[in-house]
């Protein structure tokens, strides 16, 4: 028994990887491929566009006719148009896993009210080391407590558009969580000048930006005499696709709701 699935973005470099991952995956199987309008790579064929053997499957614009409910779909694509396949995903009831990042303030409230009512896993990143990553930095900040300093730290490659990575905010987001701060209040985006003293409650977070580097995250929690660092280096997107399957597979099996990878992972 194979699960059918939906590449949105399918031409990208995420979509390209996930459509060799599916196609390699035996308990996956690929039905669909999608592109924005009047891309160049529309009616071609998804394996051939990714570098594989050719699927069979043609890429298309019109993601709604391929929507239905059975096969799950793999979403990487940017934040409008992800936020639209998820309104046709709950209209369709079609399982869907969202990777797509760069969400504003009124998106992410649409996103919210929406996600739960479909089958859905939404996660900045995919990657099973950084829901693991994700779950070390909340046991740390809650252990640590206030004399410890959390500051995080991002860098991915200079043609990624937004900034600080979604990945990034959710860890600061947990840390605050976990230690009682208050995010995004208690962020600073960066310092330049003179700032004065750090403030106890401060949750830095900074942004750099160059070459192809794929993705790197680290949480500093620095204290008086020693300093804790946890650090998660993708060394390609194969990592961001193979977590996005592992997701849609566990998904297929799940009632309505919103889901986190640690969901997917059985973590605590």
């Amino acid at each position: 028994m194979t699960t059918p699935m939906i590449v949105c973005g399918a031409a990208g470099r995420m979509g390209r990887a996930l459509v060799s991952l599916v196609l390699g995956t035996p308990s996956a199987r690929l039905v669909g491929a999608v592109e924005v309008p009047n891309h160049p790579a529309l009616g071609q064929d998804a394996g051939t566009v990714a570098g594989a053997a050719p699927a069979g499957v043609m890429i298309t614009a019109d993601f709604a006719a391929l929507a239905a409910a059975g096969a799950v779909v793999l979403d990487f694509t940017a934040a409008t148009a992800a936020l639209e396949h998820l309104r046709i995903a709950v209209d369709r009831q079609t399982p869907i896993v969202i990777g797509a990042t760069g969400f504003t303030a009124a998106q992410q409230v649409e996103l919210s009210a929406l996600a739960p009512r479909t089958r859905s896993v939404v996660a900045a990143n995919m990657s099973v080391g950084i829901a693991v990553l994700q779950r070390l930095a909340r046991a740390a900040a809650a252990a640590l407590g206030d004399d410890f300093d959390p500051e995080i730290v991002e860098l991915h490659h200079k043609l990624k558009i937004d900034a600080p990575s979604g990945t990034a905010l959710a860890l600061a987001r947990t840390v605050a969580e976990a230690s009682g701060r208050t995010f995004p209040a208690d962020a600073v985006f960066g310092r330049e000048g003179l700032i004065g003293q750090r403030k106890r409650t401060e949750i830095g977070v900074l942004a750099l930006r160059g070459g192809d580097v794929v993705g790197d995250h680290t949480v500093v929690f620095a204290g008086l005499g020693e300093r804790l660092e946890l650090t998660h280096r993708a060394q390609s997107r194969e990592c961001l696709a193979r977590g996005a399957v592992r997701a849609a597979l566990w998904l297929v099996e799940q009632p309505v709701g919103r889901y986190e990878m640690a969901d997917v992972l059985g973590l605590p």
